[in-house]
């Protein structure tokens, strides 16, 4: 009964949001395997919503591997645009190292989506509509959200958890994919698996190993002069996809540092947004 108070009182404070963007706990009771109390311990979803809705939802997941976020130009900066586009965004502070590694960051952003698809009438959003955004180490959370799908669970006493956590799109900038030597991001491995993961644990969190025919569409913005997140990884995945048969697109700039969000002020790479939102439109998903 407490659990199910709090989702009501969730979805009432989710009706009262405006202008002004609203910071949600992800869970209201207390998110599990906690180590404990405040900022970094208690993810939070924080509801920007558009003065004309598309239908069009998308969580946002800043990078910072895995060891901090980047929550100004892979956050905020992201849900204004995707406002001005007509979308809701959604920016998550999901839990990381030094006190949070595997499963607890794909844990925190699988409850986000749930939340969005649980309030989506709230929000109006369309639950058939529903995607994720992620740069760096958030784009390696994004893909794998993208690539290990969980269905709602209706025997939860929590009603959020009926919802699924199955993304309908994925948008990924400069993203660690792989886990695996010599590509993979070696500071994100060890935030995420610890010191020396096992392969069989690399092999489950390298999302080009994981894509299958059910991956949802996705695109894929990186570049080549990239030295923090080599432009393997996107090429990586975007292999994979079109092996499986996976809508993607991806866009590959010669120039570009790393972990330039929206464009950085290269005029080259701040075109990508605008690729993006065509891309969205010519799979329908953006009407």
């Amino acid at each position: 009964m407490k659990t199910l108070l709090a989702a009501m009182a969730f979805t009432c404070l989710a009706l009262t949001a405006t202008a002004e963007p609203l910071v949600l706990p992800l869970w209201p009771d207390g998110p599990p395997m906690s180590k404990g109390t405040g900022e970094g311990h208690d993810p939070t979803l924080t509801v920007y919503l558009p003065d004309e809705a598309t239908g069009v939802g998308v969580v946002v997941c800043p990078g910072g591997g895995y060891g901090n976020l980047a929550v100004d130009h892979e956050g905020q900066q992201i849900a204004e645009w995707l406002n001005e586009a007509g979308i809701a965004a959604f920016v998550l502070r999901y839990r990381h190292a030094p006190d949070y590694g595997h499963p607890v960051p794909l844990m925190d952003a699988q409850r986000a989506v749930r939340t969005v698809r649980a309030n989506a009438g709230d929000w109006k959003v369309d639950p058939a509509r529903i995607g994720m955004i992620g740069f760096s180490a958030g784009g390696h959370l994004t893909a794998t959200a993208a690539t290990q799908p969980q269905g709602g669970d209706l025997g939860a006493a929590d009603p959020i958890e009926w919802a699924s956590a199955a993304l309908n799109f994925a948008i990924l900038g400069y993203p660690v994919i792989t886990m695996t030597d010599p590509y993979t991001h070696k500071g994100s491995r060890k935030n995420l698996l610890g010191e020396n993961p096992d392969d069989d644990m690399i092999t489950r969190m390298s999302a080009e190993k994981n894509v299958d025919e059910e991956t949802p569409p996705i695109f894929i913005v990186h570049t080549t002069e990239d030295q923090s997140v080599p432009v393997q990884n996107a090429l990586m995945l975007y292999e994979a996809c079109v092996q499986h048969g996976v809508p993607a697109e991806l866009h590959v700039y010669e120039k570009g540092r790393h972990g330039l969000g929206l464009g950085g002020g290269d005029p080259a790479f701040a075109t990508w947004p605008d690729r993006c939102l065509d891309w969205l439109r010519a799979r329908a998903i953006l009407k």
